[in-house]
């Protein structure tokens, strides 16, 4: 069983309102008080870290309840709790952090954040593993090439995105990124992508749906587009720039 024991109120209200948003069993005591003959993990603040040696002890951020509260529950179910995040890339990735055989947390996010939100759920979990899905190619492989010491497998994705009935739509990204968490792949450092003549085109499409004045970059800025060495809000900038010389 997991025990709130602190006396710090916005820990002990953090992390009993995520606990209570996950459906977990838990009990609160002070820090003073007895622990239950259940206690698995203690989740406390930094006023009493060190009061609890016998029992496997989590101090909470109270900026960052979350973070406690997936720690506490990869205690709780022991050697299965391994962090895996699924990525099902494109243009708004679909994340998927899960320890063990649950989901802790899912999101979808912008291509341009998704490293940032990768590398922060990775930071603080022994031994995290990445998988990201081979589709969308040039979008995994920006995210292959930019994330930074952490694992990282290339998945096949293929069947991994799930039929949504009613009500479900928009979901599909995350629920497919909880799929490519669950099936390994090959370990990769890089993924070199020669972008299609089609790939390109798209490039070019979606500038131009992003320009102020309705017009596409040029087929050089595309390619750095398509290398993930700008954004195409970036390659914009460029390609007006150029066009005031």
């Amino acid at each position: 069983m997991i025990v709130v024991a602190t006396a710090d109120f916005e820990v002990y209200h953090g992390a009993v309102n995520e606990l209570r948003d996950r459906g977990t069993t838990f009990t609160t005591v002070e820090p003073d008080e007895e622990l239950p003959e259940r206690t698995t993990v203690v989740v406390t603040g930094a006023d009493h870290a060190d009061d609890f040696a016998d029992v496997p002890t989590i101090v909470a951020d109270p900026d960052d309840p979350r973070r406690a509260v997936d720690q506490a529950l990869a205690a709780v179910r022991g050697d299965g709790g391994r962090t895996i995040i699924g990525v099902d890339p494109g243009r708004k990735p679909g994340i998927a952090v899960c320890t063990g055989e649950t989901i802790v947390a899912a999101f979808q996010v912008p291509l341009g954040d998704a490293v940032d939100v990768i590398q922060r759920e990775a930071a603080e979990a022994p031994s995290p593993i990445v998988r990201i899905g081979d589709g969308s190619r040039l979008e995994s492989a920006k995210l292959v090439t930019d994330l930074e010491d952490v694992e990282v497998e290339l998945v096949d994705e293929t069947g991994t995105t799930p039929y949504l009935g009613t009500g479900a739509r928009g979901m599909g990204d995350v629920l497919a990124a909880v799929n490519i968490a669950r099936l390994k792949g090959e370990v990769v450092d890089a993924r070199e992508i020669e972008p299609t003549d089609g790939e390109i085109q798209v490039i070019k499409d979606r500038s131009r749906e992003q320009s102020e004045h309705n017009r596409a970059i040029d087929e050089v800025l595309a390619r750095r587009v398509a290398a993930g060495e700008l954004t195409i809000d970036e390659a914009l900038d460029e390609h007006r720039d150029g066009s005031d010389d």
